[in-house]
């Protein structure tokens, strides 16, 4: 019961009170057989885990939370490295992005390696930019920024 603290979730719980409950009976006599005794202890385990823990979790809330992001809009409008030249015609490219190298491919012309790059939108795996130079955020882009 004490594994409770360390994995939260309630199994082990009912386990350790399976298991006390299990002794108690052998203790006075009520299950002599080991055999028996494993049984009523297993059964037990799945009984309460089955019959009590959706009780416990409807009190006992767990603190959870969830984001919904959209990795895709936040990576817009981003500076990027390119690392490997970049061109229109194939996704052979590679540019460097939020620590990791990325397919990437220019909206137009071609990219030398060690220049910067604005990242557009995604297509599958393959990030789209365009140089610095033809660069202009987008309006949507500007106003969320400003507004965080």
């Amino acid at each position: 019961m004490l594994l409770e603290f360390a994995l939260p979730g309630g199994v082990a719980f009912f386990l350790g009170i399976s298991g006390l409950s299990i002794g108690v009976l052998r203790l006075f006599g009520l299950l002599g057989d080991p055999v028996w005794a494993v049984t009523a202890w297993l059964l037990t385990s799945i009984g309460l885990t089955i019959a009590i823990r959706p009780f416990i979790k409807k009190y006992f809330k767990s603190e959870t939370f969830t984001k919904i992001a959209d990795e895709d809009f936040e990576a817009m409008d981003q500076l990027a490295t390119v690392v490997k030249e970049l061109n229109e015609d194939d996704n052979s490219g590679r540019i460097r992005f939020d620590g990791a190298t990325w397919n990437a491919r220019s909206m137009k012309g071609q990219i030398q390696a060690g220049r910067q790059v604005a990242i557009r939108y995604r297509e599958n795996t393959t990030w789209v930019v365009e140089a610095i130079d033809a660069y202009e955020p987008s309006d949507e882009n500007i106003k969320k920024k400003e507004n965080n």
